[in-house]
């Protein structure tokens, strides 16, 4: 065996009895291309029980077999992971278990506290390659929640792959509910792969700043890791390199998370990396989500790197290399951010909400380096496509060496608006199927049919939603944007403004024009 794995002793298990229950219980795990629910609290209240987590991973398990054709001859191998969270370690237990019920060719390796972006890594990388992993997480979601996310060397699972999943764990709990299962001695095992993993980002910090060794010796750079899992990255990248670490806070795995929201799109996580930076005397502050595929970036003098600004930084460094490439965005981004893009030479297309719903975007365009939302999640062309928060700070952390801790220089031009909101608005119970769409529709027949106010005007490309540009004089002043929630049953209002009183021009406008719909609160 590897070094670090474990073998259990070969063991006989009775699953216990099931409660029976509708198809819908898994479906409504179903977040997208993710797997999530509660976890923790009173027992009618906890939709991802470690049965449920169990019959999961046990048809992940089943269904890669069946797509390798591998049924019978030879088996998978398959790593799971978690991130902080007090039901990791049983949650990872269950899985593991599920995944050796699949069968005596199924094994299951225990990577213990890892990252998201890891787990996939752990698929490709040269003494591991796994069939597919397994992430237990649910990002910045409170401690009472979990989910599982899926990868096999072609990438993330898709939407349509989970549904397959899903369906699949219903049978699976209909047909093996009660019964003797059979565990072999090498079913279940453990294996470390982060410090492997740490070892890659040291590997490309080296490779680009070319100064050694010790690429960072001189930069000071707080890591703030949330409690969540990102806490290697402070002393397994970081500090071997020759950084000063020594102001980084929350380092710990805490799944309770009692210092701030594992969030880098949170405003009081921001404070919290923005007021260690200044306490310490920092050149650079990174902040992680929970499961480390998002991130955000401080400098010394206090200047957020996150949501538009982030991908304007990500922007210039990417189109150094991949001049004329193309950024694919989600669709709340700003009309600053096209112009910087254009303006470094690029091509900005706006596309959906959605990490993964940009990331395959991307994948379509030729020249598309860089493929990231304002959330956090971005994906270069360079590493797998791969949602790596970890990867993005290493790239902004290369940039600070060899700018001697200047980033605000990478984003010259670019300009926040004066004003931002974002406003959500419920449907009623008596919401009919697609109502989201109606009004949306109707938005643009407003918009386009002259009863929207003078000087509004429909964006270029609308590819979620229906945006328009506001005019002033025949200037660019802002705009608005009304979508329907990827997940949710709401309409999602945008606006931003580079005018003061700006939004609330467009919010009695738009409030006026929803006033009609009777199923809107």
């Amino acid at each position: 065996k590897r070094e670090g794995e474990r073998s259990l002793e070969l063991c006989w298990r009775r699953r216990s009895t099931m409660v029976a229950m509708g198809p819908s219980k898994y479906s409504k795990l179903q977040n997208g291309s993710d797997v999530r629910g509660v976890a923790l609290g009173k027992p009618e209240a906890v939709t991802l029980t470690a049965n449920r987590v169990r019959n999961i991973a046990h048809a992940f398990a089943k269904i890669l077999k069946q797509r390798a054709g591998k049924e019978g001859t030879g088996g998978v191998r398959i790593g799971v992971g978690r991130d902080s969270r007090v039901t990791g370690r049983e949650l990872c237990d269950e899985a593991m278990r599920g995944i050796a019920d699949a069968g005596l060719d199924c094994a299951a390796f225990d990577l213990g506290l890892a990252t998201t972006p890891a787990m996939y890594m752990s698929t490709i990388t040269e003494g591991f390659e796994y069939s597919g992993s397994i992430m237990l997480t649910a990002s910045h979601l409170p401690y009472d929640r979990n989910g599982m996310k899926f990868f096999t060397p072609d990438g993330g699972l898709a939407k349509s792959d989970i549904t397959e999943i899903l369906d699949a764990a219903e049978k699976v709990e209909a047909e093996e509910a009660g019964g003797d299962l059979f565990t072999g001695p090498d079913q279940l095992s453990s294996a470390s792969f982060m410090p492997t993993y740490a070892s890659i980002l040291r590997s490309h910090i080296i490779a680009e700043v070319g100064a050694g060794d010790a690429p960072l010796a001189g930069l000071k750079i707080v890591v703030d890791a949330g409690n969540g899992a990102g806490g290697f990255f402070a002393k397994d990248v970081l500090e071997p390199l020759g950084a000063d670490v020594s102001g980084s806070q929350f380092l710990e795995p805490d799944g309770m998370f009692p210092n701030h929201v594992p969030n880098p799109e949170d405003a009081d996580a921001m404070r919290s990396i923005q007021r260690a930076v200044s306490e310490s005397n920092a050149d650079l502050g990174v902040i992680f989500d929970t499961d480390v595929d998002r991130s955000a970036v401080v400098d010394s003098k206090g200047m957020a790197f996150n949501k538009n600004r982030l991908i304007a930084a990500m922007s210039a460094i990417t189109l150094r290399d991949s001049p004329g490439g193309t950024v694919v965005t989600d669709s709340v981004t700003s009309d600053a951010l096209t112009d910087f893009i254009e303006s470094r030479g690029g091509r900005h297309l706006r596309f959906k909400r959605g990490y993964k719903n940009v990331i395959e975007k991307g994948k379509e365009i030729d020249n598309c380096p860089l493929m990231i939302e304002t959330s956090g999640h971005g994906a270069m062309a360079e590493n797998h496509y791969l949602d790596d928060g970890a990867y993005m700070a290493v790239k902004m952390i290369i940039e600070a060496a060899r700018r001697k801790g200047d980033l605000a220089g990478l984003v010259d031009g670019f300009e926040e608006p004066v004003e931002a909101l974002e406003k959500r608005v419920r449907f009623g119970d008596g919401a009919p199927e697609g109502y989201g769409i109606l009004v949306v529709e109707d938005f643009r027949s407003f918009c386009e049919g002259g009863d929207a106010p003078e000087g509004w005007v429909s964006a270029d490309s609308n590819h979620e939603g229906w945006r328009v540009s506001v005019l002033s004089g025949g200037v660019r002043e802002g705009w608005v944007l009304i979508r329907q929630s990827l997940h949710d049953p709401l309409l999602v209002v945008n606006a931003e403004s580079n005018a003061e009183g700006g939004v609330e021009r467009y919010m009695e406008v738009v409030e006026a024009f929803l006033d009609k719909y009777e199923h809107l609160s």
